[in-house]
């Protein structure tokens, strides 16, 4: 078959014609297909389903004798600060644990600066006029409501298959009202990339003119591998050792949670910093709230004891989660494979895949989806401020339909997507 730039007008109405004809029959069996969230499926969370169980009859002791039902512990008690330490390849002492959602601590971690500025700050940072943030894109949008809800401009940066273009951040540092970045540095919402080495050292080393830059290091997906390749699994740096040793250690602040681990709605999170920071942030942290749920933190503890527990746990995860992918991968490459008009990544790790549809076409594509039973993540999404330039990038997320609903919704979002290419092509 020809490609599509190689066909005539005609030959392209006719092609169209075929399609409209496959749209319209998708229309007629009244589908209702939901891939806008990367949420876990109900297989997923049932993996931990018993977690709780042996809480009553193990007792409610902590290692150190500390009885989790009571107040006070507020940094968490060892037993899991212990396990997200080895996760994260850093320090108990640089973990502070806190409850189910870790984006709750990045907007606490920014409120603070914006209250009382961090270490190195001249004045708080709701006095910086003019504050700006470097969104790297795509990239994960609840991220960037959080610096916008805050009055930071939005900066974006694009990604390379090593992570955040660093000569572009490099000269955008240069300017004292950039004060951080977001980072998802290990299998990238959306696009699955996982950091450089060189990337994350160039983060950790270079010049700001802000003293006070922060890195926030959303380190999401470190045990969401999908892939059972231990060559093809995504491994970074320990960020906070890199800056310590770039003589920047006040620099990151790293986070992770169990919500794709776990329960989504009952998990426990964490940030993880550098001593000064810590010390910082447990002053405020102390007035804030007397503790977090450590009950939740020794369930986990026991049902997740070590590192090594918790890679077993999520092999299951990515048993579950495999054939979903390549149920992706394989619509789209039957449907779409061997045109340049299109394309899209295919992960080894985290919750999404990525789809590039023909530029300027990606909004519509979404509407006709939407026509059609199967409601996408809006186009632009994962963008600063919803905007994608080339409105080209879709967001799919596959974890939590079961396969089935994924090929249709996958099929049809293929339909579509041929569709508007062939409307863009014929517009000339």
């Amino acid at each position: 078959m020809k490609s599509y730039r190689e066909m005539t007008a005609e030959e392209l109405k006719q092609e169209k014609e075929l399609l409209v004809k496959r749209y319209e029959e998708y229309k007629n069996m009244a589908l209702s297909l939901n891939m806008t969230r990367g949420v876990p499926s109900s297989e997923q969370l049932d993996l931990a389903s018993d977690m709780y169980d042996d809480l009553s009859e193990s007792g409610f002791m902590s290692e150190k004798g500390q009885d989790v039902r009571n107040y006070g512990v507020p940094a968490g008690i060892d037993d899991i600060r212990k396990v997200f330490a080895e996760i994260l390849n850093t320090d108990t002492e640089n973990v502070f644990m806190g409850n189910s959602s870790s984006l709750n601590q990045m907007f606490d971690a920014l409120m603070r600066s914006m209250v009382f500025g961090e270490i190195e700050s001249a004045k708080p940072w709701y006095e910086v006029e003019g504050r700006k943030w470097l969104c790297p894109a795509p990239g994960y949008d609840r991220h960037f409501r959080v610096t916008e809800t805050l009055g930071f401009e939005l900066i974006p940066v694009p990604m390379t298959d090593n992570g955040p273009d660093m000569d572009v951040v490099e000269e955008l540092v240069k300017d004292p009202k950039v004060l951080g970045i977001w980072c998802v540095p290990c299998y990238s919402n959306p696009d699955g990339i996982v950091y450089s080495e060189e990337t994350c050292r160039r983060l950790a080393s270079m010049k700001t003119a802000a003293p006070d830059f922060r890195i926030m290091w959303d380190n999401a997906y470190v045990v969401h591998h999908i892939t059972d390749n231990e060559s093809e699994r995504g491994h970074i740096p320990d960020i906070l050792s890199l800056c310590a040793e770039a003589g920047n250690p006040n620099r990151p602040y790293e986070f992770a949670s169990s919500s794709k681990v776990t329960f989504a709605g009952g998990g426990i999170s964490c940030f993880a910093t550098n001593p000064d920071n810590m010390a910082r942030a447990k002053k405020y942290l102390g007035v804030q709230a007397i503790c977090t749920n450590k009950v939740n933190q020794l369930a986990h503890a026991r049902f997740l004891p070590n590192a090594e527990a918790v890679d077993k746990h999520m092999r299951k995860h990515a048993e579950i989660l495999r054939p979903k992918f390549a149920a992706v991968q394989k619509v789209l490459n039957d449907e779409l494979g061997g045109s340049d008009l299109w394309h899209w990544t295919d992960p080894k790790g985290g919750y999404f895949v990525s789809f590039y549809a023909f530029p300027g076409t990606a909004t519509k594509v979404v509407e006709m989806c939407k026509e059609a039973g199967v409601a996408l993540t809006p186009a632009g999404a994962s963008y600063p401020y919803g905007k994608d330039p080339d409105d080209s990038n879709i967001r799919l997320c596959p974890s939590f339909p079961p396969v089935e609903n994924i090929v249709k919704a996958v099929s049809i979002l293929s339909v579509c997507a041929k569709i508007t290419a062939i409307d863009k092509l014929l517009e000339g």
